[in-house]
């Protein structure tokens, strides 16, 4: 169990410890965490900055870093340009790749820079466990940022410093992230650290088409909890979502673990219908 806190604006304390007594409730359990400690300590991000600095020199010493002084309004122009997007918002351009030293030096007198990862010019390829065989053009997405203008890390370099020091062989997360993956294995590749494999799982939608979230109702696992549901109830809801198990039926989560392949799971999001949402909201 990883707390990943490291936008620190966003996170709170009471909020990270609420998350780790819902999923404690619903049946979950881990060996190594926040909590109960472990080899890898610390496992809170806001506490392991000291290790996504360093990846920083090395990526700089590998000539992969540049400043990058756009500004909101230069992104947004950016944005609102006709093109594919993904979870990762539209392509950089490249705009300051170019720039001289001088004009770095100019540039950094009236505004402080974020800085972005170089990709290569080099297609990306994997094979995800869920939606198969994947492969991105050179390029796509355009050069990241690692590090914003106000000292906060990326989520991109974070997830993979912390994965790689973690020894995490697998990593199963929603099919929104799956053009992360790509930006992700560059860094694994410049860091010379081994990836692990990936499997994006489809995501749940409301009645309204839209992906399934607290507007749809008191979904959450806190509003669960405080209205009576039996967590066993909601996990056999998710497992009949997913597509573990064949009918709707209370089941605990410690059970499941027999029922999970990954070959169950559709490679497509599931529209949960009002009848459902009213089968886990009792």
């Amino acid at each position: 169990m990883r707390m990943e806190d490291v936008d620190t604006a966003r996170s709170r304390k009471e909020l990270a410890k609420l998350a780790l007594e819902d999923l404690r409730w619903l049946g979950l359990d881990w060996d190594e965490g926040p909590d109960v400690g472990g080899p890898s300590r610390p496992y809170t991000q806001s506490e392991r900055l000291a290790m996504y600095e360093a990846a920083l020199v090395k990526l700089e010493q590998a000539g992969r870093l540049y400043p990058c002084f756009c500004s909101r309004a230069e992104l947004a122009a950016v944005a609102s340009a006709p093109h594919g997007l993904g979870s990762e918002g539209p392509a950089y351009p490249g705009t300051c790749r170019s720039l001289t030293l001088e004009q770095q030096a100019e540039r950094s007198l009236h505004k402080l820079p974020s800085v972005r990862f170089a990709v290569n010019a080099r297609p990306t390829g994997f094979d995800d466990g869920v939606a198969g065989p994947q492969r991105i053009a050179p390029g796509a997405g355009g050069d990241f940022i690692v590090k914003r203008a106000d000292g906060l890390f990326s989520y991109q370099l974070a997830v993979v410093v912390d994965d790689a020091a973690m020894g995490i062989t697998d990593v199963l997360r929603g099919a929104d992230l799956l053009d992360s993956t790509p930006r992700q294995l560059q860094l694994y590749e410049a860091l010379e650290l081994q990836p692990p494999r990936f499997a994006h799982v489809p995501l749940l939608f409301g009645p309204d088409g839209k992906r399934l979230a607290k507007r749809h109702g008191g979904i959450s696992l806190a509003a669960l909890r405080e209205s009576g549901t039996a967590p066993e109830q909601v996990v056999g809801w998710l497992a009949f979502a997913s597509g573990l198990i064949d009918k709707h039926e209370p089941i605990r989560a410690s059970e499941l673990v027999e029922h999970f392949k990954l070959d169950r799971i559709p490679r497509i999001g599931m529209t949960v219908t009002d009848d459902m949402l009213k089968r886990l909201l009792g």
